[in-house]
C-alpha cells in the first residue's frame, strides 16, 4: 500500500464500507480502526435508540472512514 490509490487502499476503503474500520484494520492502523469502529457504530446505536435522528452524525462519520482508509499514505 504504497501510494493512493493503490490496489491496497481500494481493497481498505471497500473493507471499511463493509465494516467501520476494518479498512483501518487492513493498512496495519490498529487504533485508528479500534477508534473508527467504536465511534460509528456508538452513533449508530444512539441513532438506533433516537428514531434515526442521530444517523446525521453516523453516516458522515462511516463516510470518513471509507475516506480515510483509501486516501492513506504509509
Amino acid at each position: 500500500m504504497s501510494q493512493q490509490g493503490s490496489a491496497g487502499n481500494v481493497i481498505a476503503a471497500i473493507a471499511s464500507f463493509f465494516i467501520a474500520g476494518l479498512g483501518q484494520l487492513v493498512q496495519g492502523r490498529i487504533l485508528t480502526a479500534i477508534l473508527f469502529c467504536l465511534f460509528t457504530y456508538a452513533a449508530y446505536g444512539i441513532a438506533s435508540f433516537t428514531l434515526g435522528l442521530f444517523l446525521v452524525v453516523a453516516i458522515p462519520l462511516h463516510i470518513w472512514c471509507i475516506i480515510d482508509a483509501a486516501r492513506f499514505k504509509s
